[in-house]
């Protein structure tokens, strides 16, 4: 009786240990899909380690960052993310959304046109910038995993102009997208991204002299008195198993006429402050306000840490995005638009909100509407 007991147990953990090698190879598999970019080679691995930023084996913030606040847990989070479904977060019909013709704006305006989350497009000087664009339906290597809100993707690739400089803040699927940075190779003259990041857009086809990498505080000069800078954020970085391989930026545009600031993804810290009395006051601040979760505040702000950042940048102005097309977090998919409007009572910095697709001209001081208060699948 025992010796069958025995066989049987032997039997059940080899097929246990055979299924586990499956999935494990399986799995394997999967991950070489293009999709997944690429770790940095090793030329550009010697470049990396002379970063004061990279110590370890990976990347590191200027301040200890963990991915969780104290209270929280990595199973506990994911268990509210998949099961908790108390909070709507997607909305009931169509976000609001407008086109227009992007390919033949007046070439002496400064403007930017806002495609949802933080995706956009801004003319500043004469040349068109491209910031993380995401133009497919889903944010995610596992289909129909992360899909865009309903009314939320009317642009698509060819919807734009040729691209000057196309800027990459880090490489989580929100921000580079891999279908997106197919179709845009085409059109895209200079890609600017952080150090490592550089290796997926080999790996997708983009020749090396079209790429630069930068580490904080470098810059890419434009022309005279046009620079755009590369400068910190408090994040994290990865695409596949192996994380925080590719370092994570914000930019300053900084052109003869304007300072835009664009925060990428992020949790509040010094580095604001520090910037705002660098290059301050700064024009616009396109700041992070959405996907916030106060389990991962270190790593996303909450609303009133957005305002803060923006009061720290000195900023005249700012534009609240990563919000009203992915459902990342569970918040409501409007909350983030409704907190910062509430809660800058305090701070009375002007606001610029408008609907996916319009054309926001920097010199017009508009008013614009609360659009997200009416969930409505009319378009404004």
């Amino acid at each position: 009786m025992k010796n069958r007991i025995f066989k049987i147990l032997k039997r059940m953990f080899i097929v246990i240990a055979v299924l586990l090698l499956i999935l494990a190879f399986s799995t394997w598999l999967y991950m070489q899909k293009a999709v997944f970019g690429s770790l940095p080679s090793e030329e550009s691995m010697v470049r990396i380690q002379k970063s004061v930023h990279y110590k370890n084996g990976e990347f590191q913030n200027n301040t200890y960052t963990p991915t969780f606040a104290p209270g929280y847990t990595f199973w506990g989070v994911i268990r509210s993310q998949l099961f908790d479904k108390t909070v709507p977060t997607e909305p009931a019909g169509k976000i609001p959304s407008v086109k227009r013709d992007l390919k033949h704006l007046p070439v002496n305006q400064n403007l930017l046109v806002w495609f949802g989350h933080s995706s956009s497009f801004l003319q500043i000087d004469g040349k068109k910038i491209l910031i993380d664009p995401v133009f497919s339906s889903n944010a995610s290597p596992l289909p129909n995993s992360v899909k865009v809100f309903a009314g939320t993707n009317s642009y698509q690739v060819q919807d734009l102009p040729d691209i000057d400089y196309l800027l990459i803040s880090h490489d989580h699927y929100d921000h580079l997208d891999y279908p997106t940075i197919l179709i845009l190779k085409e059109k895209v003259k200079t890609v600017i991204c952080g150090l490592g990041v550089g290796a997926h857009f080999e790996r997708w086809g983009y020749p090396k002299n079209k790429i630069i990498e930068k580490d904080w505080n470098d810059s890419v000069t434009v022309e005279q008195d046009y620079t755009i800078h590369t400068l910190p954020a408090r994040h994290k970085s990865g695409r596949g198993l192996k994380q925080n391989q590719s370092l994570w930026v914000s930019f300053l545009i900084h052109s003869p006429k304007t300072k835009i600031f664009y925060s990428g993804d992020g949790g509040y810290d010094t580095h604001f402050a520090e910037i705002g009395k660098k290059f301050g006051p700064i024009d616009i601040a396109i700041m992070e306000n959405g996907q916030y979760n106060k389990a991962w505040h270190y790593i996303h702000m909450l609303p009133e840490e957005t305002l803060q950042a923006a009061k720290d940048l000195n900023a005249k102005s700012m534009i609240p995005v990563h919000n009203s097309k992915f459902a990342l977090a569970k918040h409501t998919w409007n909350e983030p638009l409704n907190e910062i409007s509430r809660l800058n009572k305090k701070y009375q910095i002007p606001l610029i909100t408008p609907v996916i697709g319009e054309i926001v001209i920097f010199e017009n001081h508009k008013v614009f509407p609360e659009w997200w208060k009416n969930n409505t699948d009319k378009p404004i």
